[in-house]
């Protein structure tokens, strides 16, 4: 059975850009008589609250997409991800990092992170971040189908990003670790998000190699822009579906106004 999951993080409303991708994934989900998930990403106790899970919700039912019941949030999941945390550090996988990221060096990774390349030196101080070595990874691919039919065959590239944070003092679990065990343990066979999470499948196309799981379908579609071009985000304040509701406008016409990139 194909399975899909639409899994935004209850840190604020939704944007036109959150209902393009989830309504690719509703598309997709009918086209190939599969069915939709919907997972909370909200590992970060600081900034997710019920009310931004209520008011997703809402969106979602105004923009017409609907998803199997009992959505899955990543809060209540934590000796999920700390297995996957202790089969990496019994192959000597994990390691502490105590570095202050101004002492990283110029190089960034794709999120803009500064790369950390090689194990650390002992240290001392507060609770480590641990971070992947990469250094052993496998040479590895992924189908990519884009927003098309017909797939092509990706080579992943996780030397961009260096060795990077898989678990923190102050997260269940942080975003590559988590993303690639909720996929497995829910079935999740085809993954449909924006382009701007393309580089990060390098990484977890490396943690499911390393874990034993198999790896989903990609298609990673194209992201909508505002009037500058640039993409819309929740940290830029970018219009809400709840700001566009108020406006009279409805998400097909606001995205047929809209610049797709």
């Amino acid at each position: 059975m194909t399975i899909l999951r639409f899994a935004p993080s209850p840190n604020g409303r939704l944007h036109l850009g959150h209902a393009y991708s989830a309504l690719r994934n509703a598309e997709l989900a009918a086209k190939l008589n599969g069915q939709l998930l919907l997972r909370f990403e909200d590992t970060d106790p600081s900034r997710c609250r019920p009310e931004y899970e209520a008011g997703i919700l809402e969106d979602l039912a105004w923009a017409g997409v609907a998803f199997a019941p009992n959505p899955r949030r990543q809060s209540e999941h934590a000796a999920d991800y700390a297995a996957a945390f202790i089969a990496l550090e019994g192959r000597g996988l994990v390691y502490p990092c105590f570095c202050a990221r101004s002492a990283l060096g110029p190089e960034r990774d794709p999120d803009g992170a500064p790369l950390h390349r090689g194990r650390c030196k002992a240290g001392q101080g507060d609770p480590p971040r641990w971070r992947l070595d990469l250094s052993r990874a496998p040479r590895l691919h992924w189908r990519e189908y884009g927003e098309g039919d017909e797939p092509r065959d990706v080579e992943a590239q996780p030397e961009l990003w260096g060795d990077v944070v898989i678990a923190a003092r102050d997260r269940v679990a942080v975003y590559h670790l988590a993303v690639v065990v909720d996929d497995a343990l829910q079935g999740v066979t085809d993954v449909v998000r924006g382009r701007d999470l393309f580089a990060s499948t390098s990484v977890h196309r490396v943690l499911q190699s390393v874990l034993g799981l198999s790896a989903p379908r990609y298609r990673h579609h194209r992201l909508v822009l505002d009037s500058s071009g640039a993409k819309l985000s929740k940290s830029g304040h970018s219009e809400t579906l709840l700001a566009l509701r108020a406006r009279g406008l409805s998400v097909a016409q606001a995205l047929s106004l809209a610049s797709l990139s």
